[in-house]
């Protein structure tokens, strides 16, 4: 049997790719408050935001791995704000790293000594994981420092037979960016526009990355950047 864990699959990009591995025969569970909608996925409540909420589901977390030949840990869940960097609050960026950071690494503390060979740990980044615009300072901080949790499970993983990559999204079609936009219509030409197709990005096609990813051990440490190109301004 091969098991995905994702985080965060109740829309978006993670109900994208809870949806492809589907295709491919795999079992999926989604770690997030709100439950997949689509049939054949497991849902395990879980306020991701909560510290110690993921130690709660400690054991159902560990069962779902019994008999899992092959895991794919997919560590998608993530918030974005608008703040400053001159102005953030220490309670607010607490908060965003218990979702955007902690959540991984204790997902890794809880799970990865029970993947075997073969199995792997996708992070979903950002164009913003490697360079940063102004206004959304604890996404920017969160995801540079997942990007590095990335590198360092490559270093300690490595002879295991696990790999691990980050797939970083550009400007995706989701209900987070609809949110950030606020119907701006303006600001929607503008991201657009950085695009080299002029366009925005579909889920879809960041989760055909992300199954492509789960197997591809040659992708190893690799921070790979999934944005259709963008024009440098």
């Amino acid at each position: 049997m091969n098991r995905l864990i994702v985080t965060g699959a109740s829309s978006g990009i993670g109900r994208a790719i809870a949806t492809r591995f589907l295709v491919d025969g795999w079992s999926v569970l989604n770690l997030s408050r709100r439950p997949c909608p689509d049939a054949g996925v497991d849902n395990l409540a879980c306020d991701l935001a909560a510290p110690g909420a993921l130690e709660q589901c400690a054991g159902a977390l560990q069962e779902a791995l019994a008999g899992a030949e092959r895991v794919c840990l997919v560590h998608n869940a993530s918030v974005m704000h608008a703040d400053r960097a001159d102005a953030l609050e220490a309670e607010h960026l607490r908060a965003v790293l218990e979702l955007n950071l902690v959540a991984a690494a204790t997902l890794n503390r809880l799970l990865l000594g029970r993947m075997g060979a073969g199995s792997s740990v996708i992070y979903i980044g950002s164009t913003l994981a490697e360079k940063a615009v102004p206004g959304v300072a604890s996404y920017v901080i969160a995801k540079h420092a997942l990007a590095g949790m990335m590198r360092a499970t490559c270093q300690d993983l490595a002879g295991r037979g696990v790999h691990t990559c980050m797939i970083c999204p550009g400007f995706t079609d989701t209900e987070q960016l609809r949110g950030v936009i606020d119907g701006n219509d303006e600001t929607l030409a503008a991201i657009t526009g950085l695009s080299a197709f002029d366009r925005l990005i579909e889920p879809e096609e960041i989760a055909e990355t992300v199954a492509f990813a789960a197997g591809a051990p040659v992708l190893n440490g690799a921070l790979i950047h999934a944005n259709l190109g963008q024009r440098e301004r």
